[in-house]
């Protein structure tokens, strides 16, 4: 299991529920951040209350809208959309901008102690579906979600950070938000498997993944992935080839129904190696905690892999590697009429609150 808790700084409630329950690791949120300082202290005193200086901490710092490290402490990042658009004009530019976004992430976060990022976002969105993916996905093509989202990767481990691939086998059709009720995706399993699911099976080497809290009719329809063994067990694990560790989304989301205690044991009894809690209410992750077996055989297995995966950092010029990603961006500018992402043209549009550095 992975915690949040409820704020900048650890409640001796919290260190000792913490201690006595040993959680794999901890997530942080924005209502966790106040400056670097504190983050620092924060997670030092986190993984003190579990005895482990290796204990993962994660965060979801994807770049765009979904940040929880923000200016003026911390650099704002592009949204994907933003790279995706850049390799629509030159694959290879495109290809350069991703990485270089993830190893400035990467540079971010390891300089406070975080050591998983809950990004890339491998969705593929489609006309119409809820916005709740929208420009945190790279595009609308699974072969360009697949190509960025692989430099991407390579670009936080690089920097001595783990990815966490996401929303495995695929968000980008949810026409509702998994965060508020249950998204229910009727496309057939042919449909699903040429376009959402390529980008997971070219990733499916990853050390981490996510999976979505949706609905597939076609293939479980009473059970969203997270809760169905169909799903984890036939397309997750077998035709996608993930064998890496697997966390839920979280569990305190609106697209789960019942207690803590049986949404951690639905996730897990499905195959979820990983059950993820993220509010910090400490009622419900008592709860969480009492139903959680000790982690060990095959998901034991897939954390050590993933530990080991985690490098130092490679050395880099940052304040180089951050102009020439300005350089980069500076060939696509946000259509103010579309909210799209397109080629800058003769009238770029600025943007330097969303350029890394």
């Amino acid at each position: 299991m992975v915690f949040g808790c409820t704020g900048t700084v650890l409640l001796p409630e919290e260190r000792a529920f913490f201690a006595e329950t040993n959680p794999l690791g901890f997530i942080l949120f924005k209502r966790n951040v106040e400056s670097p300082e504190q983050v620092k202290t924060l997670i030092g005193d986190l993984r003190a209350a579990v005895g482990r200086e290796d204990a993962p901490v994660l965060i979801d710092q994807e770049g765009g809208r979904v940040a929880r490290l923000r200016p003026p402490d911390w650099p704002a990042h592009p949204p994907a959309r933003c790279i995706g658009a850049l390799a629509e004009q030159n694959h290879e530019a495109g290809r350069e901008a991703a990485w270089l976004n993830g190893r400035l992430l990467a540079a971010m976060l390891h300089d406070l102690g975080i050591t998983v990022d809950c990004t890339p976002v491998c969705d593929v969105p489609v006309p119409h579906a809820h916005d709740v993916i929208g420009d945190r996905a790279f595009s609308e093509n699974p072969d360009l979600v697949s190509f960025l989202a692989r430099a991407c990767c390579d670009g936080l481990l690089a920097g001595g950070v783990l990815p966490v691939i996401k929303h495995i086998p695929g968000h980008g059709r949810a026409r509702t938000d998994s965060h508020a009720e249950l998204p229910v995706v009727e496309e057939t399993r042919r449909e699903l498997d040429i376009t959402d699911f390529v980008p997971f099976r070219e990733l499916a080497d990853q050390a981490m993944g996510m999976v979505a809290h949706v609905v597939y009719r076609a293939i479980d329809p009473e059970h969203p992935a997270s809760t169905s063994p169909i799903v984890i067990g036939q397309v997750v694990r077998q035709q996608l080839g993930f064998d890496g560790l697997l966390f839920s989304d979280d569990l305190s989301m609106g697209a789960l129904h019942g207690s803590p205690a049986t949404r951690a044991l639905a996730v897990l009894e499905a195959g979820c190696d990983i059950a993820l809690h993220c509010n910090g209410t400490m009622a419900e992750m008592r709860e969480v905690a009492a139903v959680t077996p000790p982690l060990e055989g095959e998901a034991g297995i897939r954390w050590e892999r993933a530990r080991l995966a985690l490098r130092p950092p490679q050395p880099m010029i940052l304040a180089e590697a951050r102009g020439r990603l300005a350089k980069l961006l500076e060939a696509v500018r946000l259509d103010a009429a579309t909210g799209d992402w397109v080629a800058a043209g003769t009238d770029p549009t600025e943007y330097p609150a969303q350029v890394a550095g």
